[in-house]
């Protein structure tokens, strides 16, 4: 009664007080009460790895407030999906990890099914039709298949590790590739790289020889020449433009000379917080999003980006932690390929705003405007919290 009697006096703080004064018993046991809930929420996830996501997430915000020149409702939008995010984070973490194991195959098969329903009736933006309508919302079935597709493979090379072939290796490539064609069918070439990336990780972790791998690499040279012919036309502007933006300053190289700018202006210590001309006078293209990481260089600068890369490295080192003391087969894959998927998109995503690479429509991970990717991302890292807390869980 206690303890009812102080959770309902919320509005009554002199009432606490008093209560705790007079009653030092019902003070400790509060403090037992709160420990126990606090242990009970926190047992399965990892104290280093959230407080990291949660700085990278806060540094998010902050540019996103000044991206979308102080729009309220859209940074209200953003806290909303990372709300949503970081509560199915932590299911997902408290999930054993026998059971993340036999949803691989429900939510592989789940997310073809998705991709089906995409390219039957899918929404249709900007010529591409990646979106679709069940309803009370709309989502993006692609973003599903980053974490499907390497669970699906890790779980496919676990039931066949004993007697792995090459055979086996090729199932997995079947598995791998029927997505990612189908996502490039919508046309959305920069997910179906990442997503084929993902993919390929899982093919090495688990040992595919160097001879394939550079037999792959030689094959897929030599195929260059077919790929170009099968690309969008906006696809191979892309490509061509990366070599001078200044062919078409106005069109396919818009994006790169902005952001260019962008980045080259923020000099060592940046503009300052909502002081940078090229975000703030709406010169950057999709500011909020692929280009954020232009918007924070120009108004942090040098420092700032330093600061942003060592949070990306102190989670890529923490990641790596939990790949390297995983007990199995199944866990060292599917965490090992998160891991390098989020290096990957680190990676791309910087490099198409300094112009290094083609623009593809990658956002930053953790820091861009967007729902789905944002669930994405914190339920891969909810599977690690779950490899990292379970161990005991897992026969070694």
């Amino acid at each position: 009664m206690g303890i009812l009697s102080l959770l309902l006096a919320p509005w009554r703080p002199h009432k606490m007080l008093t209560m705790f004064l007079q009653n030092p018993t019902l003070s400790m046991q509060y403090t037992l009460d709160v420990k126990k809930i606090w242990h009970y929420l926190t047992r399965y996830i990892d104290s280093f790895l959230l407080i990291a996501l949660l700085a990278l997430m806060a540094i998010g915000l902050l540019a996103l407030y000044s991206a979308t020149n102080a729009n309220i409702t859209r940074v209200g939008n953003q806290i909303i999906n990372m709300l949503i995010a970081l509560v199915i984070m932590w299911l997902v973490a408290n999930i054993p990890l026998q059971q993340i194991k036999r949803l691989a195959l429900p939510m592989y098969l789940a997310g073809l099914a998705l991709l089906i329903g995409v390219a039957l009736f899918g929404e249709i933006n900007n010529g591409a039709r990646r979106w679709l309508n069940i309803g009370v919302t709309r989502i993006q079935p692609s973003e599903l298949m980053k974490i499907a597709i390497p669970l699906m493979m890790a779980w496919y090379f676990d039931k066949h590790e004993i007697t792995l072939r090459l055979r086996d290796y090729f199932g997995a490539t079947i598995i791998l590739m029927i997505p990612v064609l189908l996502i490039l069918r919508q046309p959305d070439l920069g997910t179906a790289i990442l997503i084929a990336a993902s993919g390929f990780f899982v093919l090495f972790l688990a040992g595919l020889s160097w001879r394939i791998i550079i037999g792959l690499t030689v094959a897929a040279a030599a195929s260059m020449p077919m790929i170009w012919a099968m690309l969008h036309d906006y696809q191979r502007q892309r490509i061509m433009t990366l070599w001078d933006p200044t062919q078409d300053p106005l069109g396919s190289g818009y994006h790169t000379i902005q952001s260019s700018i962008a980045i080259g202006s923020g000099g060592v210590v940046g503009k300052g917080w909502q002081n940078g001309t090229q975000a703030q006078l709406d010169f950057l293209p999709e500011q909020s999003t692929d280009f954020i990481f232009a918007v924070f260089s120009e108004e942090f600068g040098l420092i700032g980006n330093t600061f942003l890369l060592l949070l990306y490295l102190l989670v890529i080192g923490r990641c790596m932690f939990i790949t390297a003391h995983a007990s199995t087969q199944f866990t060292r894959l599917i965490a090992g390929s998160i891991t390098l998927t989020f290096c990957t998109y680190i990676f791309v995503n910087m490099g198409m705003v300094s112009g290094i690479l083609p623009v593809v429509g990658v956002p930053l991970p953790l820091i861009s405007y967007g729902g789905t990717s944002m669930v994405t991302m914190l339920l891969g890292f909810g599977i690690l919290m779950s490899i990292q807390t379970h161990p005991k869980l897992v026969k070694t």
